[in-house]
């Protein structure tokens, strides 16, 4: 059985749906932390159990059965994500799982500047030290965070925002496409994968000059302090934490942390990646509703 965790985030419920068309329905489970928010996958025939990682009680009877795990990285950082990522994947080797699975990221590094790649770094040494056979899917990063980061600037014409740099900016829908495909074809990839990335890497000036397009009006980039920038967010109610965790990621763009890109993930969906410019439009589309 192929066990997913978080399978009602995001990421990993669309993960299930795209497993779900590759094998069949008997060889999935998930693991989540509250079964109730999942039963539209207990009416599709999927096992579904409880398992939250900082109960690893709860994750025997989650895991049970597994011939693969998909560990779907946990939302926080510092030691007690790491935590979380080691519980869950010590489960599942107890379970008996062949493979351990885990969503790490492109920029999975011990010096990163950007606050949960060292993180997603401490998982995989974790995973090579156990000697369980393991994928760390490299997935890029996210393309949803740019809405956040462009904030209101189809209203303003500005986006305003620190220095950054290159990023190879990744629909979720193609993660999940991906992460499903090496998991109907288990082995495919052993240990970190390649970056699993759209194939260009974009700034905000470039996101600027798109969003100027599709608009019809001009978008422009504006490069702000870091430390006013940050100081910005904490008079607005951001906690310094949050402030300081934003600021590293545009630092380790710029350091080019996030520029990698290949052609591997369309490899694996079979088709091109989803360009910048789809969402970008989905984004004009939604502000003209408004």
């Amino acid at each position: 059985m192929i066990i997913i965790t978080g399978a009602t985030g995001r990421l990993g419920g669309q993960i299930v749906d795209r497993l779900l068309r590759r094998v069949p329905t008997e060889r999935v489970g998930v693991s989540v932390r509250d079964p109730g928010r999942a039963a539209d996958l207990v009416a599709r025939g999927v096992r579904v159990r409880r398992g939250d990682f900082t109960d690893p009680g709860s994750l025997a009877a989650a895991f049970e059965g597994a011939a693969q795990v998909l560990v779907v990285s946990a939302d926080g950082t510092g030691e007690a994500a790491v935590a979380q990522h080691v519980a869950a994947v010590d489960a599942a080797r107890r379970a008996g799982a062949r493979r351990v699975l885990y969503t790490s990221h492109q920029g999975a590094a011990a010096d990163s500047l950007f606050a949960p790649m060292p993180d997603h770094a401490a998982t995989e040494r974790h995973l090579a030290a156990t000697g369980t056979p393991f994928t760390a899917l490299r997935n890029g990063f996210y393309a949803s965070t740019i809405e956040l980061m462009i904030g209101d600037a189809l209203r303003t014409g500005e986006i305003v925002a620190p220095k950054d740099g290159p990023v190879s900016w990744t629909a979720h829908a193609d993660l999940a496409e991906a992460a499903a495909a090496i998991l109907a074809d288990e082995g495919r990839f052993d240990g970190p994968t390649p970056p699993l990335t759209a194939p260009e890497a974009l700034d905000l000036a470039d996101v600027a000059a798109i969003l100027t397009e599709l608009s019809g009006r001009p978008i422009r980039r504006l490069v702000a302090d870091d430390a006013e920038w940050a100081a910005s967010l904490i008079a607005h109610g951001v906690p310094r934490e949050r402030a300081d965790l934003l600021l590293g990621m545009y630092a380790a763009a710029r350091r080019g942390e996030f520029a990698a890109t290949g052609r591997d993930l369309e490899a694996l969906i079979g088709r091109p990646a989803t360009p910048v410019r789809t969402l970008l439009d989905e984004v004009v589309a939604r502000a003209a509703i408004r």
